[in-house]
């Protein structure tokens, strides 16, 4: 069975549904074989990281940069890591009221540091999510949960 790890940071209302469209969508019934294992940024380890097959990541972009907790996270796990998660898919949702570009850069800079593939476009939502920005969390779940899928 493959894993899928969602590391989140959701101190907000809106963060906090889109995160739950993500989890519906990699949790959809059709996707079988596929673990969706949900961890908080600031209390996931580097062997929730190794014992995932791929990746999803959620974060606030707090003054154009992502979260804090997002980039500690990071900042534990990456060494430990970074050989051993070479080519991982991974996607990631971003809320933030403005300045989303530099929490956008932050997540190509490191993932591209690790050697992770890009299974799907980001979301990038500001203001309230609307139910179109739901929709597209929901498939970005469904998306890279599918792709884990066994042949």
């Amino acid at each position: 069975m493959s894993r899928l790890l969602i590391v989140h940071h959701t101190p907000s209302p809106h963060c906090q549904a889109m995160f739950e469209a993500v989890i519906s969508g990699a949790t959809d019934p059709e996707i079988e074989g596929v673990e969706v294992v949900r961890r908080a940024a600031l209390s996931v380890s580097a062997s929730d990281f190794l014992e995932a097959d791929g990746y999803l990541l959620g974060t606030p972009a707090n003054l154009g940069y992502l979260s804090g907790a997002l980039k500690h996270a990071f900042d534990v796990a990456y060494y430990q890591i970074l050989d051993s998660t070479r080519g991982r898919p991974f996607g990631a949702y971003l809320h933030g009221n403005e300045g989303t570009e530099g929490a956008v850069n932050a997540i190509d800079r490191i993932t591209a540091g690790l050697g992770w593939t890009k299974a799907a476009d980001y979301v990038v939502v500001s203001e309230k999510p609307g139910k179109d920005d739901l929709e597209k969390c929901w498939e970005l779940g469904a998306t890279v949960a599918a792709g884990l899928m066994e042949s």
